[in-house]
């Protein structure tokens, strides 16, 4: 399955290249809101709220009442889930807020996991895990965790419904999503398992759907290389 995704920064849909880098950047909202309707779910994240740079909140609601989404950016507190749920949003993304790092020794979060599924339910909950060079990056991938994707999901898996897995090192980049990586991280969770870093095409989309993952793609659909 296909999930589009809407970054929102500065008031735009915007696409970087590993989430530094701007390369794109649109504020025809009703035309892309029209163009992934017919989409059962879309990716939604506010990249401001993710760098703790402010927030594109009005515009994260008027989308979320108009397109089914799994919101993301800078959520860290069940009652910011809460508030996104109340505003149409189907999911919730949770990423670094997961993550504790303490002199280079990462943990996971088991505490605020609990009370995420708790709270709002498994079937609510989506845990972002984004890596840079193999280790999870948090703060707007400013940060190394100190942690490995195996170990997240290891600790992860009895609490959320599903699992955003980010490879920022191809993230926007249109050079392809690593297949062995795909392969590697589906033998590790029974939950959904949605990638995205380097999306290009609908060939590599049909073989990630062939051994049951979904894909997030961004840059390629923006710039017309795959069809939507």
């Amino acid at each position: 399955m296909l999930i589009p995704s809407i970054d929102l920064m500065g008031g735009q849909i915007v696409q970087l290249v590993q989430g530094e880098k701007l390369k794109l950047a649109f504020d025809d909202f009703d035309y892309w809101i029209d163009r992934f309707s017919s989409y059962p779910i879309v990716q939604l994240i506010d990249l401001d709220a993710a760098l703790r740079h402010g927030d594109n909140a009005v515009l994260i609601e008027k989308i979320a009442k108009r397109l089914p989404c799994q919101v993301g950016g800078g959520i860290a507190t069940v009652e910011r889930a809460a508030q996104m749920l109340a505003a149409g949003a189907q999911r919730v993304i949770f990423g670094s807020a997961l993550f504790r790092s303490d002199e280079g020794v990462g943990t996971v979060n088991i505490v605020l996991a609990n009370e995420i599924q708790s709270t709002i339910g498994a079937d609510r909950f989506v845990a972002s895990i984004d890596t840079k060079k193999g280790q999870v990056a948090v703060k707007g991938w400013k940060e190394q965790a100190g942690l490995t994707p195996e170990q997240a999901i290891a600790a992860l898996n009895p609490f959320c419904g599903a699992f955003l897995y980010t490879h920022v090192d191809t993230e926007g980049t249109m050079q392809g999503f690593p297949l062995d990586v795909a392969r590697r991280l589906r033998g590790l969770t029974e939950r959904q398992l949605i990638v995205a870093g380097g999306i290009r095409e609908q060939a590599e989309i049909d073989a990630l759907h062939r051994i049951g993952v979904d894909a997030v793609a961004g840059m390629a659909v923006y710039t017309g290389a795959l069809a939507t």
